[in-house]
């Protein structure tokens, strides 16, 4: 059986595209979970904090997270992190990649040609 491999984020992010381009021109077969209209599972998201780390999964250049009150930025912890991530998932850090059951953010080049 062939695991299969999935790219998460949303579909509208600039980095996620250049990702699926990047799979795609190489004919590697994934599949593409958009946060936004798949939403989110809480089981796999702690799954994920465990692997990765919720510091790591926080994206903190973006909109979603300088929209935070500066009291919570402050304030995180593993269980507050992860509330925030299912209630906002644009604040994931993307692309987020799964592989052979292990997990990969962010998209370059030379961490694809690694990988696959």
């Amino acid at each position: 059986m062939t695991e299969t491999t999935t790219l998460y984020g949303i579909s509208n992010c600039d980095t996620i595209k250049k990702a699926c381009v990047w799979l795609t021109n190489r004919g590697i077969e994934f599949q593409f979970h958009d946060y936004r209209k798949q939403g989110l599972d809480a089981e796999m998201l702690r799954s994920w904090v465990e692997e990765l780390g919720w510091q790591a999964l926080i994206n903190r250049r973006g909109t979603s997270w300088r929209q935070l009150a500066p009291e919570t930025r402050e304030s995180l912890d593993n269980e507050s992190a992860i509330s925030i991530m299912l209630d906002n998932p644009a604040i994931i850090k993307r692309p987020l990649l799964v592989k052979d059951n292990r997990s990969y953010l962010g998209f370059s080049e030379e961490q694809y040609s690694k990988l696959f």
